[in-house]
């Protein structure tokens, strides 16, 4: 595997260097288009609607458009947010495991230590083991900036983003509010179904049958001599650098959580004033 992303989680004052690896890959047999009169390959180009001509990616940026104007967003323009530039994993709070809706999982990442003492990152992810807790983080990755939990997968401690709030749709469905009548015996016959296929999940008993298919297909077109001569088209992106720094470890804790308690006694009298407030109100 290659890292694609270099930088630390921070969570307090203590700072955990982490190479950030995709933890999983795409097995699906890469398929392009072709004319199907001679074979030629189709492909895309990426032509100015103004000039005419064929702009290479160095000589593209991004832009904005809300129907009547168009903002035009530079490389430099992105690279000014704070956002881009951040190489932190900041932990924002610690959360019980189980409040984690999966629908909100987006992609994962494993986090590989990325200095010379591998304590602190011992240390976080056993801490997270016997408390039952998830970190919740804020990062930033490929111009975009994320939201993340951060758990436990063996001994790996693992990133995985999470959709925002607002990108999770409603299910309202006006079929699901009509009134259904379950006979108590139609219920106990679902029931012993779903007995029936009762079973511990191993997934490596399961396979990719289309993708199984499609390869035996494409050998058999080889093995006949049905084939044309190809140039290889796709290339790899390059990886990301970046780094962070280990403090004294105790120290850090220490000052951590000095510095939360104090927020938290700062915080306290607000917290009555606007219970009384409220209270009074009501």
């Amino acid at each position: 595997m290659r890292s694609i992303w270099k930088g630390a989680v921070a969570f307090g004052l203590v700072n955990v260097p982490v190479k950030v690896y995709s933890a999983t890959e795409d097995h699906d047999i890469s398929l392009h288009q072709v004319h199907d009169k001679d074979g030629g390959r189709i492909k895309y180009q990426r032509r100015c609607e103004i000039c005419g001509k064929i702009v290479d990616y160095e000589h593209i940026d991004k832009a904005y458009d809300d129907g009547d104007r168009t903002v035009i967003l530079t490389d430099e323009d992105l690279s000014t947010l704070p956002e881009e530039r951040s190489r932190e994993i900041e932990v924002v709070e610690f959360i019980p495991s189980d409040q984690l809706d999966p629908i909100m999982f987006e992609r994962s990442y494993f986090l590989e230590p990325d200095s010379k003492s591998t304590k602190a990152y011992a240390l976080l992810r056993r801490t997270l083991e016997e408390t039952d807790r998830t970190a919740i983080v804020h990062f930033s990755l490929r111009q975009k900036s994320r939201l993340g939990a951060l758990r436990v997968r063996g001994d790996v401690l693992m990133l995985q983003s999470l959709l925002w709030d607002d990108e999770v749709r409603e299910a309202a469905f006006p079929s699901l509010d009509e009134k259904v009548r379950i006979s108590e015996k139609e219920l106990q016959m679902s029931k012993s179904l779903v007995k029936s296929f009762e079973s511990d999940f191993e997934p490596s008993s399961f396979s990719d049958e289309y993708q199984e298919q499609l390869r035996e297909l494409i050998d058999a077109k080889l093995a006949k001599g049905d084939d044309v001569s190809t140039e290889e088209t796709f290339g790899e992106q390059p990886a990301e650098e970046g780094g962070g720094e280990v403090l004294d470890l105790m120290a850090a804790l220490q000052k951590s959580i000095e510095k939360n308690r104090a927020s938290s006694k700062k915080a306290a009298p607000a917290k009555k004033k606007a219970a009384a407030k409220k209270k009074a109100a009501s």
